[in-house]
Order: structure tokens, then C-alpha cells, then sequence
């Protein structure tokens, strides 16, 4: 079963803050500067987190993963926006 999850991130060092984000957009979308919304099986969200204990500066910087449910609507939606909305989810995959 998938889950949503909310993944903010505090990383200190412009190097590693460039390998967190290129690691980030491969598991989910990109919300704002340093958080991303995935929906993830348990498996590839135990794999981002191990991902990001190899990358990042775990003295110096900081993660959060947020387990928002396995609603993704519900997700979504549950996220008030100041300002301009959040991206749009993709709709689906398309292979050509």
C-alpha cells in the first residue's frame, strides 16, 4: 500500500544540498525550495530514507518525512497555500 508523505529538508552545505535535492525529484514532486510530496510503497520510502542518511550530514543536517496517510486526495487537500497553489499532481503516467 502507498502513502503520502511530506519530506522537508535543512541541509547546511551547498554541495550536499544539490545531491538531496537531485536524490529528492527521483522519489517525488518538488512543492517549494527544500520540500517535496511523495507517494511512496514502505520499501522505497525505507530506501529514500537510507538514501538520505548516505547524502546527507546527519550532525548538521536535518529531514523530516511526514507520513500524511494513503489518501492522496486527501493529502493533497488537507494542505492550505498562502499565496500561489501548489503544483498540480501528475495525472497519471504516459508512456509513448
Amino acid at each position: 500500500m502507498r502513502h503520502c508523505f511530506l519530506v522537508c529538508y535543512d541541509i547546511r552545505n551547498d554541495k550536499r544540498l544539490r545531491r538531496v535535492f537531485k536524490l529528492m525529484k527521483g522519489y517525488g514532486e518538488h512543492w517549494q525550495f527544500s520540500i517535496f510530496f511523495c507517494v511512496l510503497k514502505e520499501i522505497d520510502r525505507v530506501r529514500l530514507q537510507s538514501d538520505l542518511e548516505k547524502t546527507m550530514n546527519l550532525k548538521e543536517d536535518q529531514v523530516m518525512i511526514i507520513n500524511l496517510g494513503p489518501n492522496e486526495h486527501s493529502a493533497r487537500h488537507s494542505t492550505t497555500v498562502l499565496g500561489p497553489g501548489l503544483p498540480k499532481g501528475d495525472q497519471g503516467t504516459v508512456v509513448i
